[in-house]
């Protein structure tokens, strides 16, 4: 189970950090995709997996669903953590999060994102400020 937020930094190379409590959990491998907020998105194989079987199942007649299987799987990289626990975040990755330096990696119960600092911050003061209306509008 991914929880919690945790600053880390992208370096010169491009390699992010993996926090050191989710490692074991993605040693076998993890798949980076475009998010659907501005961040990226990192999943253990498992859970893209079942991600894949899902969107698999999305009609091709569906315009929406064809868009949204080319902004999963057109993006998507599967990396091999090394023995640091870094992965290499392709450059066109970093680019559409806006991610070089500081970052934030969130633990979302499934999977991680990531997030450019100042990026987060926004979505998290409207989130902030809209929580009891979103619980609301959810059945929380």
């Amino acid at each position: 189970m991914f929880l919690g937020e945790y600053a880390h930094f992208i370096d010169d190379k491009g390699r992010l950090t993996i926090p050191a409590k989710f490692r074991a959990a993605l040693s076998s491998g993890v798949v980076v995709t475009q998010g659907l907020d501005g961040c990226l998105s990192v999943y253990p194989l498992t859970e893209w997996e079942r991600i894949t079987q899902k969107i698999n199942t999305l009609p091709l007649t569906s315009k929406d669903a064809r868009n949204f299987r080319r902004l999963m799987y057109g993006e998507a990289a599967n990396l091999q953590p090394d023995r640091l626990g870094r992965v290499l975040i392709p450059k066109h990755l970093r680019e559409i999060a806006e991610i070089d330096g500081e970052t934030l990696v969130i633990g979302l119960h499934t999977h991680l994102e990531i997030w450019n600092p100042q990026r987060w911050q926004e979505i998290r003061s409207k989130v902030e400020k809209e929580g009891e209306s979103i619980a609301e509008h959810l059945g929380i």
